[in-house]
């Protein structure tokens, strides 16, 4: 028996947003980590390491698997920013992300996965993130995580 949900189509027929993980890494120096991204969307712009949330899989361990894959960096700690649920926020369709303080082991760069680059970016405030990165970065920094 399937589930009727309000708009009457059955629970298996209807559309649901797909989960993905974002991360915020300062170094020592203030220095923000940014990539820059291999494809489209915002094919070549900084943006925050990330992705997919895959099945079976907790959020956390998302999240230092795509830091892991876009950067090289491991996770020592991730602490909870947000939840970035506005259906607009990525032009391919419904993407909610849930976003990460990580601290990491050590700042040692190699760009791999999706990323075209990796970098500890000093002057990061002057720059335009793709997605709505620049709210996660900027709600990272308020609450101090």
């Amino acid at each position: 028996m399937s589930c009727i949900n309000i708009t009457g189509t059955s629970s298996m027929d209807a559309k649901h947003p797909t989960l993905a993980v974002d991360c915020v890494v300062f170094d020592p120096r203030g220095r923000l980590l940014l990539i820059r991204r291999k494809h489209p969307p915002f094919g070549g712009q900084y943006a925050l390491p990330g992705g997919y949330v895959e099945y079976g899989e907790t959020t956390e361990h998302a999240a230092a698997r795509e830091l892991a894959e876009e950067t090289g960096l491991v996770a020592a700690d991730v602490s909870l920013i947000g939840v970035y649920s506005d259906p607009n926020r990525d032009p391919r369709g419904h993407v909610v992300s849930i976003a990460y303080r990580v601290a990491v082991t050590a700042y040692d760069l190699r760009a791999g996965d999706d990323a075209a680059d990796a970098e500890f970016v000093a002057n990061w405030e002057a720059l335009d993130l793709a997605f709505d990165h620049r709210n996660i970065v900027n709600d990272a920094r308020r609450k101090g995580s």
